[in-house]
């Protein structure tokens, strides 16, 4: 029985997301480790959206299952959940992916629960062992353990993965075969209305395209002093990326600035960090990174285990500094 792997394509600003795609690669990875591997289908859903067939073939996805209708132009969980649920029971994958997106964290335990089958959330890493059994890895314990999850006696096998953690693996002439779907979806009817839109400002590079990212965590302090970190990102073309701490303290807005297993992974060049602790839960983030720096007053402090430059001091004494010698630097003193 050939065993298909279902990818959740979401769309953001009528694009599809980065997520999407990289799910769209690891799920071409996953079936050619699976006995009798079947195919990588993607399904887009919303109104007039089958504009996004041929990049998703490019990506690799080899069905392209399209559900338009006017019913879910505007995202709501419960249409979208339920008409999710109906592509997946109609399409009967083995394995089904959903990028960890704020839609894609409510998304997936909802249909997740209407399927009554299990889901790894936040995974880290998908393995096909020697029998064929799908694996999710999920931190635990404050990333202290990775556990390996198993599903063996429910189908499909549910997991979510955030952006960042798989790679984009874009095919040459590859084809993808186009299939309609429709069917009679209700949600909740008016019980919930769209009122609109009410979009968060964000400003500087996103994570995932900065080749420098500096990086505070709760150390950092203040807002005040978080727009050290922002100073040094900008004379850097780069950008700034935090921890949870620092990010519920409202130093910066967004889970997209957040690097780590509920945030996002990053591979940038240089990774210049200050004030973070280094829990597993950041370090997993940034475990790809190419040059790691980091500043911390701890000389115990765990990211300097991940690190390649460690440097024990005060990051008062140390960005200040860096800062005047990249401007002395850029106007050629």
């Amino acid at each position: 029985m050939k065993k298909d792997i279902l990818i959740y394509a979401e769309i953001i600003d009528g694009k599809v997301t980065d997520n999407a795609l990289e799910l769209i690669g690891e799920a071409r990875r996953l079936t050619s480790l699976l006995p009798d591997g079947g195919q990588v289908i993607s399904v887009v859903m919303g109104k007039a959206v089958r504009q996004h067939a041929d990049l998703l073939a490019a990506y690799g996805a080899e069905r392209v299952v399209i559900f338009e209708n006017d019913i879910l132009e505007h995202y709501r969980n419960d249409l979208y959940g339920e008409a999710l649920t109906a592509v997946i029971r109609k399409c009967s994958p083995e394995i089904v992916l959903i990028g960890s997106s704020y839609r894609g964290s409510e998304i997936a335990p909802t249909v997740a629960a209407k399927l009554r089958t299990g889901l790894a959330a936040h995974c880290t890493e998908l393995k096909i062992d020697s029998t064929g059994q799908f694996i999710q890895v999920v931190p635990a314990f404050g990333g202290k353990v990775l556990g390996d999850i198993l599903t063996p006696g429910h189908r499909p096998k549910m997991a979510s993965i955030k952006p960042g953690i798989m790679q984009k693996r874009p095919i040459e002439a590859c084809s993808a075969s186009i299939e309609e779907f429709t069917a009679d979806i209700q949600g909740l009817g008016n019980a919930i209305k769209f009122l609109g839109d009410e979009r968060i400002s964000t400003s500087g590079k996103p994570l995932h395209e900065a080749e420098c990212i500096i990086g505070g965590g709760f150390g950092i302090g203040s807002k005040e002093n978080w727009a050290v970190l922002e100073e040094l990102a900008t004379l850097l073309n780069g950008a700034t990326g935090c921890t949870r701490p620092a990010l519920d303290e409202g130093w910066t807005t967004g889970e997209q600035t957040m690097i780590g297993t509920s945030g996002v992974a990053v591979r940038p060049k240089v990774y210049i960090n200050a004030g973070i602790s280094g829990a597993a839960h950041h370090t997993c983030g940034m475990k790809d990174a190419g040059l790691v720096i980091s500043i911390n007053k701890d000389e115990n402090a765990a990211i300097f285990g991940s690190s390649d430059i460690k440097i024990v001091a005060d990051w008062k004494q140390i960005l200040p500094i860096l800062i005047e010698k990249v401007k002395e630097a850029k106007s050629g003193n």
